[in-house]
């Protein structure tokens, strides 16, 4: 198969979609891989690397998405990257079309068959592609929430461990998931005062156990997170809904009554995020203030950390691009676990959630592909 790698033309997103480790067992299995020219030049890997490991290197965009049959990228495609997809073609990255009808109608209108990360999951529930992102995500929210409690960010000027004699941040985490998790444990790790809320009785129980005693944990109420909020120094919203926009938990009263120079960071923005004053920013201007309210909502928040971060996610969506490359779609989506990912295929939405969110009419992914 031929297989395209794009470099990534979201603001100050240096992630690429494949490394060339990646790329070398693509190669090794007897495919064809072309990527862009200085596509993870700012991740420090080279075009000699790639042309190392197997690939041929295009001389830009429209090359790699005319040559190949399947492109592997990592944020949603952008107007430009969608004008140039087609029929019979397939799309394999991060999507997180519910609160994006504008790309949606773009994928649509394209024809070509879409792939999300972030809905393909394992015989345990989880989200494996999903999974690292998370993981990184987590980690940035409590570094990004230290930031923006500076003073020179617009914050309350309040250190995350507090000192000897004086009381560290109050860290709410609404969330026990991979984000949440991931977030209270940098938030541990800098010596804050860390509450995480969820709903599921079960996960509080092992966040207990995890942590050891060292975070609160409470059953989420429009009360206990209403008290939580208010009285924070940090919110951290790490909500997910598979496929589905996420949940407008906290409302702009309950932000108005936080702490004046309290921040938030929305981890869940991708999918609309889970404040009522959440917008997406870029890594440009990360930050912004409502109610005196510092806001962090970096819709690529990993991009941050790139070369980490695509490291972690070539680890786990290569198994994937090698089942598509060495067997086809059709025959890749007999698994049902990775025929949960497929999201938009030949003009219809073959995602339930995504249908729902958008108002477009369902067609069944197996239905559609014939299996």
């Amino acid at each position: 198969m031929k297989i395209g790698v794009p470099k990534e033309i979201k603001t100050r997103e240096y992630r690429v979609g494949l490394t060339p480790a990646g790329v070398r067992e693509l190669c090794a299995a007897g495919h064809t891989v072309y990527v862009e020219t200085d596509a993870a030049a700012g991740i420090g890997f080279t075009d000699e690397d790639y042309r190392r490991a197997g690939a041929e290197i295009a001389a830009n965009a429209r090359q790699v998405f005319a040559d190949a049959e399947l492109v592997v990228k990592v944020k949603e495609p952008q107007p430009a990257e969608c004008a140039m997809l087609r029929e019979g073609q397939a799309l394999f990255a991060y999507l997180h079309l519910a609160p994006d009808p504008k790309q949606a109608k773009l994928l649509l209108k394209s024809r070509a068959t879409a792939i999300a990360y972030e809905t393909v999951t394992d015989a345990g529930g989880g989200l494996p592609l999903l999974a690292p992102m998370s993981e990184v995500a987590g980690r940035l929210a409590a570094q990004a929430g230290a930031r923006a409690l500076e003073k020179a960010s617009g914050g309350r000027g309040v250190l995350m461990g507090g000192v000897p004699g004086v009381a560290p941040a109050d860290v709410v985490v609404i969330g026990g998931g991979v984000v949440g998790t991931n977030a209270a444990r940098m938030a541990v790790g800098m010596g804050a005062s860390v509450t995480i809320l969820d709903r599921s009785l079960k996960r509080l129980a092992e966040l207990e156990e995890l942590f050891a005693g060292r975070v609160t944990t409470l059953y989420s109420t429009e009360e206990t997170l209403e008290q939580a909020v208010t009285h924070a120094d940090l919110v951290i919203g790490a909500v997910l809904l598979p496929g589905k926009a996420a949940p407008k938990l906290v409302s702009r009263e309950m932000i108005s009554r936080m702490r004046s120079g309290a921040a938030v960071v929305d981890v869940a923005i991708d999918q609309g995020g889970c404040f009522a004053t959440s917008k997406p920013t870029t890594h440009d201007e990360p930050m912004y203030i409502v109610d005196d309210v510092v806001h962090y909502c970096v819709a690529n928040m990993p991009g941050a950390v790139a070369r980490t971060a695509t490291l972690a996610l070539t680890n786990a969506t290569l198994p994937y691009v090698l089942k598509l490359a060495n067997n086809g779609l059709t025959t890749a989506m007999n698994d049902r676990h990775f025929l949960a990912g497929l999201t938009v295929h030949r003009g219809k939405i073959t995602q339930q959630d995504v249908a729902d969110a958008l108002g477009y009419e369902y067609f069944p992914a197996d239905t559609e592909l014939g299996i």
